[in-house]
């Protein structure tokens, strides 16, 4: 499949790494350049691109920057992609420690991902947003395994959230559906499930334990 990395740090290196190692086509950006991803692209067989390129004929795009780059991608990022892609967005909102406070989030009470896909002017599916990039590497897991861990994944588009969990399969890490993306406040940062590292009803109960009140160190 090919697929498309737009940002190259933690969570972005790690799937490069594990997804070409599955035999994946992927092309990988950041916001300094090709030439800045030299190392990466020799490791994994990745094509090192501008992030306008990594989106093109793209059957899965991974968004994987900080919240406060969004409105700076280029326009039309994903109008290149191909038909029925899925879109996936791991960002999280960090207005004290990174992000600044954002007022469509703050005062309208949007979902991160809500406000992401608005920009990229495409659904998103919300995933790997609690996950600890390590585990990437470190935990996958036959299915079946007792100590599989599961994914929360939520989406407001059914075949492109099926498209990224079975890609998530692929990776050996079970996925629970956590609704659509005005549901995806429950994997938002301190809820219970963020980083959870435990298996699918664990990863359930734990989103049913969420509160949609934002703690004060979330907020900008």
């Amino acid at each position: 499949m090919k697929i498309g990395i737009i940002g190259a740090g933690n969570i972005g290196g790690n799937l490069t790494r594990r997804l070409t190692a599955l035999g994946h086509e992927v092309s990988v950006a950041n916001s300094r350049g090709p030439e800045t991803l030299r190392e990466l692209a020799e490791e994994t067989g990745a094509s090192a691109v501008r992030a306008e390129e990594a989106a093109k004929g793209a059957e899965v795009v991974v968004v994987t920057i900080p919240l406060k780059a969004i409105p700076d991608l280029p326009s039309g990022l994903l109008d290149g992609v191909a038909e029925d892609a899925a879109v996936i967005d791991t960002g999280n909102y960090y207005p004290q420690q990174r992000d600044g406070r954002i007022a469509a989030i703050e005062d309208e009470g949007l979902t991160e991902s809500r406000w992401t896909e608005q920009h990229l002017g495409h659904p998103v599916v919300k995933a790997f947003n609690g996950t600890y990039a390590q585990d990437i590497l470190d935990r996958p897991r036959p299915a079946g395994a007792p100590d599989r861990m599961a994914l929360p994944v939520a989406g407001d588009d059914e075949a492109a959230k099926a498209k990224v969990r079975t890609l998530i399969d692929e990776l050996g890490f079970d996925t629970v559906d956590a609704g659509g993306i005005d549901d995806s406040w429950r994997q938002q940062p301190d809820t219970p499930v963020y980083g959870l590292q435990a298996g699918a009803e664990a990863v359930k109960k734990a989103l049913t334990e969420a509160s949609p009140e934002r703690p004060e160190a979330f907020r900008g």
